[in-house]
């Protein structure tokens, strides 16, 4: 082991700084997360331990928290899937344009992800009175006799903040993706011809798909983590909290606990079942991918 690291000191020591940044800023927290989970800690006074308490109470007496899972299992069983589909199929089309054309789409495509904060668009859009653009179209149509509470009422709040995270949860997985379109080999495509592909449905399944797998992997990891950490997006819309918590999310419950309670111990315990959550999501999805990825 010495003798290994002797060999290839210089590398490690290449590798250090973000080897520390990484430690710092994402395994310690998520250690001192688990760590809190089992502790009354209310930032105040010193953590004090409580064993499994916060997860029993989480699981038996807050209501809340059940609300918060099933909306954000909601979240990631419709808008994972769909907005992984949705990239790949924007970008394989995108993909086959040229110049400005391609560029341009890409670009806004990609812009939501970038601007995803500026959700007055969306209280333009989705307004609860007449001059809403959505309640406008409807009321001028006759579809509507009275303006919807789009962003309020429980039962419509959560299908928009559905729509709004489709919308802007195409970011750095389409890109990858685009990345991945151009850099497969032209020759693979001729040889195909050669072999009998006759359509460019046949070359997306049997050539294009398998050369960018791990760009796919990639997207479909980052679609599935966007999924299931939505909690921006409610807050801003739906209020925090939405109305009868219809909007909840594991997040916002998360947020919570940590900014409005101050109990840390609870948010943390909140924390680690999204996390695992996630992480059980990610072997599944690299499970899946695994006979096309080397890792």
């Amino acid at each position: 082991m010495l003798e290994i690291l002797k060999r290839h000191r210089v590398s490690y020591l290449m590798l250090l700084p973000f080897f520390t940044l990484f430690f710092v800023f994402t395994i310690l927290p998520i250690l001192s997360s688990i760590v809190l989970s089992f502790t009354d800690f209310n930032m105040l006074q010193w953590p004090h331990w409580v064993g499994w308490a916060n997860y029993k109470h989480l699981l038996i007496a807050d209501d809340v928290f059940w609300i918060g899972l099933k909306n954000t299992l909601l979240f990631t069983l419709v808008t994972g899937p769909l907005g992984y589909v949705l990239s790949v199929l924007l970008a394989w089309f995108i993909n086959e344009l040229r110049g400005v054309l391609r560029t341009s789409l890409t670009l806004l495509i990609y812009a939501p992800s970038m601007v995803g904060g500026a959700y007055f668009v969306w209280f333009y859009l989705f307004s609860p009175d007449a001059y809403g653009y959505i309640n406008g179209f409807l009321l001028r149509w006759s579809i509507i006799k009275q303006p919807v509470e789009w962003l309020i009422d429980p039962r419509y709040n959560i299908y928009v903040l559905m729509l709004v995270q489709l919308w802007i949860s195409m970011g750095a997985g389409f890109l990858a993706i685009i990345a991945g379109l151009k850099s497969v080999d032209r020759t693979l495509y001729e040889s195909a011809s050669i072999d009998g592909i006759r359509n460019r449905f046949q070359e997306l399944l049997k050539i294009t798909l398998p050369a960018v797998a791990p760009q796919l992997l990639f997207a479909a990891i980052l679609q599935i983590a966007s999924s299931f950490a939505v909690s921006e997006i409610s807050i801003n819309l739906a209020g925090f909290p939405s109305t009868e918590h219809s909007a909840t999310t594991i997040g916002t419950h998360m947020i919570d606990y940590a900014q409005v309670r101050h109990e840390l111990g609870n948010s943390s315990a909140v924390a680690v079942i999204l996390f695992s959550m996630m992480l059980a999501a990610n072997l599944l999805l690299r499970k899946a991918f695994k006979n096309t990825v080397d890792y």
